[in-house]
């Protein structure tokens, strides 16, 4: 966290490089630089405030302001009307988190204490959850891929919609099964380990809502400079959306599951691993279909290479999680897989 808070400089040089109208490469760079550390203090906030929440609460807000960076950028991208990099970035999250950060995780982890285990009930029900959730994003898709797009007209808007609100449902449904009727199975993880908050509940608060605004202007900087990015990296959109802003948007995330897993807690680091998967599918990808109607409606039809991606990463996070152990080979394996799909992207 130390290396973040020395990032937030890049934050009043991006203001600066902005007034002075700086090309607009130059302004996703240092935007990209200054949510990198601004999620990490939005993800200590939430952390701070789970001290006077609790531990269940805390975690579910943190969950939730995690992914909050994403949904701001994809926000400004709608606006845009970027929607190729809408979707591929929420493909991205999703893949990143089940390969690169479980994978990094259980390669951490499993170097330093040999096997880890993991409450294999709550893994169990995450893991289906997750598979649903791709599968309920994944039919439509493979539906219009063998329907004559004729046939079809506006309909796509219509499913697309039908699909987030069923989703957003979900969603609320696994609130409920969590926080209420089965909450016996998740209470076995939650540890109480005599830590008190660091900050008062004001300033955990104020943080957070300034951190928020502050990405939201970051990420508008970061949008408006996409098209010019790829031109003069020579990289496409699908790369751009489903490995480089991903992986702003969670740097913060994605190493604090490394060191819970280096601390032995692999219960967390699957939570943060596959809760955010879920989350991304169930909420953020349904809002941002419902926030498209304000500006040009978008379909939630993913390509063929991402469709095949999340297959894929899905499947094997759950042939991996099944046993309720890991070690640093199975996090190797999800490491490559990651690798190989991003390598992938970067020649389309």
């Amino acid at each position: 966290m130390k290396v973040l808070k020395y990032m937030l400089i890049f934050i009043p040089i991006s203001f600066i490089a902005e007034f002075m109208h700086a090309s607009s490469s130059i302004m996703f760079i240092l935007a990209a630089l200054s949510i990198v550390p601004l999620a990490g203090l939005m993800g200590e906030g939430t952390e701070e405030i789970s001290f006077y929440s609790g531990p269940k609460i805390g975690g579910f807000l943190n969950g939730t302001f995690g992914n909050a960076t994403e949904l701001i950028i994809s926000f400004f991208a709608l606006k845009q009307g970027l929607f190729e990099v809408v979707k591929s970035s929420i493909a991205g999250a999703v893949i990143g988190n089940v390969l690169l950060v479980l994978g990094a995780s259980m390669l951490a982890g499993g170097l330093k204490h040999k096997t880890q285990t993991f409450n294999k009930k709550v893994v169990e029900v995450s893991s289906s959850m997750l598979l649903f959730a791709v599968v309920g994003l994944c039919i439509p898709a493979l539906f219009t891929h063998t329907v004559d797009v004729a046939l079809l007209n506006t309909r796509y808007e219509s499913l697309s919609i039908f699909v987030a609100i069923v989703m957003i449902a979900i969603y609320i449904l696994s609130l409920i099964f969590s926080f209420f009727t089965h909450k016996d199975i998740y209470s076995a993880d939650i540890e109480e380990e005599g830590l008190t908050a660091k900050w008062s509940l004001k300033k955990a608060i104020s943080v957070l809502v300034i951190s928020t605004v502050l990405i939201a202007i970051e990420s508008e900087f970061l949008v408006s400079g996409i098209e010019s990015i790829t031109k003069s990296l020579g990289l496409s959109e699908f790369f751009v959306g489903i490995i480089i802003i991903p992986i702003i948007g969670n740097a913060a995330e994605h190493s604090t599951g490394v060191v819970m897993a280096m601390k032995n807690k692999m219960d967390v680091a699957l939570e943060i691993a596959i809760g955010s998967s879920l989350q991304i599918i169930l909420f953020v990808a349904p809002v941002l279909i419902f926030l498209s109607l304000l500006f040009t409606p978008m379909s939630i039809i993913f390509n063929q290479f991402e469709l095949i991606a999340l297959i894929v990463a899905v499947l094997i996070v759950n042939r991996v999680s099944n046993d309720g152990e890991s070690n640093w080979l199975e996090g190797v394996q999800l490491l490559a897989v990651y690798f190989i799909i991003a390598a992938s992207f970067f020649i389309l």
